[in-house]
Order: C-alpha cells, then structure tokens, then sequence
C-alpha cells in the first residue's frame, strides 16, 4: 500500500501485542483530536472495521495528538526517498490530504484520501489528481502549476532514474502533457479536459496520468 501507509498502519502494529479496540484507546488517550466513529468511517469509506483499527493504531503511534502537521508529513515522508529531496512534493501532497485546509491532516483526512487512492473508481481517482495539480484551487490547472509539481516529482527521484534526467525534461514533459490536454487551448486545463485526456487512448495522456496516480499511491 506504500510507504506512509506501512509506516502508520503496519509497521508498529506488528510489534504490538495489544487488542485493544479503538474505542478503548480513545478513552484511555488524552488526544487533541478524536475520529469519527468507526461505522461513520466505514460508510464514508472502502475500509472495514478491522482494517480501519489497524490504521488508527498505525497513525496513532505517529502522531499521539490525532493530527499530523506538515513538517512530520514531510519527515516521514522523506525517510522513503533519501536519494533525493522530497519536501516540495510532500507539501503538495499534505495539502490535498489536508481538505478543511487547517493546516493539519486527521485521520479522518487520511483514511478519506487512502480510500480513494487504493480502492476508488477511476474518475474518484482522477478527481483527486486533478486536485492535487491544482495547486491554488481554482479550478484549473495552469502550466506553472503542472510543471511545479513534475519538478517536485523529478527532484523526489533524484539519482534514481535511468537515463539521467536533464534539467528542461520536466519542462519537455509538461508541454507535450499540456498540448494534449488543453483542448481549447484557451491556456489551462478543466477538471472535464483533464478526465477526458486520461481516459482517452491517447499515449501522451495515458502515461501522464498513470505517472499522476502512480505517485500519489506511493506516496502513502
């Protein structure tokens, strides 16, 4: 399920030997913030009960107070890319975590979030997308928001691919992306422009969008 997942799901869960139920760790813990409860969380998501316990842990081990700020986001974060710097797409990614634009992502934020990315329809999926390349939340998505986002992604990978990357491929990638997509060439990218591209055929399209989800997936 990829890496932030493992670390506030899996990963201390599996040196526990507690069972406690959720319920029981919320009255026994002092928290800043306390979830929904369970059954609203399953209706609201593609998680069941148990699955949903495991992830409460997980996240509550990281984060005691119920929410996770974006500095431990991108610490945790970082941890899973240290051959590169991964804190401008990790600020990204916070943000389309972080719905209510608190400045802080719940577990409510992030169990919504996972579901979507790990079990959500296709068009659920490329919503969320849409979202995160819409940087400044207007709607649209410009060329300087797309290609801040390939550069953070690029800057993510570092070293790691093959051939070596030049520095103007990000900016190559965004303007064959961009051509495809814009449709009316009116400068940006609809939510419906942007949907329509990657569920078309079109190679340019497919692969843009492929690489959107893929890193979003991983990122959790």
């Amino acid at each position: 399920m990829g890496a932030l997942m493992v670390i506030f799901s899996l990963q201390k869960d599996q040196r526990r030997k507690r069972t406690d139920s959720v319920e029981d760790e919320l009255e026994l813990s002092a928290v800043r913030h306390r979830p929904e409860g369970l059954e609203q969380l399953e209706a609201l998501t593609r998680f069941n009960r148990k699955e949903l316990q495991i992830l409460y842990r997980g996240f509550k081990n990281e984060c005691p107070s119920g929410v996770v700020n974006e500095d431990t986001f991108k610490d945790i974060y970082s941890q899973f890319f240290p051959q590169g710097d991964a804190s401008t797409y990790a600020h990204f990614l916070f943000n389309a975590f972080d719905t209510d634009k608190d400045g802080s992502v719940s577990f409510e934020d992030f169990v919504m979030g996972l579901s979507i990315l790990l079990r959500g329809s296709v068009q659920e999926k490329l919503n969320w997308a849409f979202n995160l390349y819409d940087i400044n939340k207007d709607g649209y998505i410009t060329k300087e928001e797309m290609l801040d986002i390939m550069k953070a992604i690029y800057d993510m990978m570092g070293k790691c691919t093959y051939p070596l990357l030049k520095d103007d491929t990000p900016r190559q990638h965004v303007e064959i992306f961009f051509q495809k997509m814009d449709k009316n060439k009116d400068g940006v990218v609809t939510i419906d422009e942007f949907i329509d591209c990657c569920q078309n055929v079109s190679y340019f399209c497919l692969l843009f969008c492929n690489r959107i989800i893929c890193f979003a997936q991983c990122s959790i």
